[in-house]
């Protein structure tokens, strides 16, 4: 059982209603990279990662969600990862996850997946090791992918 599905289940309510049936899925590599370098972060990220896959329509754990719901859903799970950094006291991590899911926003309504799959990616390697020049994190990785072909990117 993933910890995500845990938490949601102890919590009650329409999302637990709504988690699938079956067994949980395999954490994808987004949320192993992050998880790997901070295993205290596999839950938050596993929560912003589906809060994602809700809003893209794609959701892996909480699939019974009502279409009309699941974009509350997704934003419940953002503020649940989100809360859990907070409580950590991580804002630099806090700040990253929002850049994430702001671009990911971006990419959605641009319907550029190639956006969100590099603002994941760049996200989760910075949560995983801590931003620096390796890992700057996915406003600095995305803005220099655009370059001067379209402008800086907005998070």
């Amino acid at each position: 059982m993933t910890p995500l599905r845990e938490v949601l289940e102890a919590e009650g309510g329409l999302l637990a209603t709504a988690l699938a049936a079956a067994g949980d899925p395999a954490p994808d590599d987004v949320a192993r990279r992050a998880a790997a370098g901070r295993a205290e972060y596999a839950l938050l990220v596993e929560a912003v990662r589906e809060g994602h896959h809700l809003h893209t329509g794609e959701p892996r754990l909480v699939t019974g969600a009502d279409p009309d719901l699941a974009l509350l859903a997704g934003d419940r799970l953002y503020a649940l990862g989100l809360a859990r950094l907070a409580a950590m006291g991580d804002l630099e991590a806090v700040s990253e996850l929002a850049d994430v899911i702001s671009l990911c926003a971006q990419a959605q309504a641009d319907g550029d997946p190639g956006l969100a799959r590099a603002a994941w990616e760049a996200g989760a390697a910075a949560l995983a090791h801590g931003r620096g020049p390796d890992h700057p994190g996915a406003a600095a990785t995305v803005q220099g992918q655009r370059g001067a072909t379209s402008g800086p990117a907005q998070p």
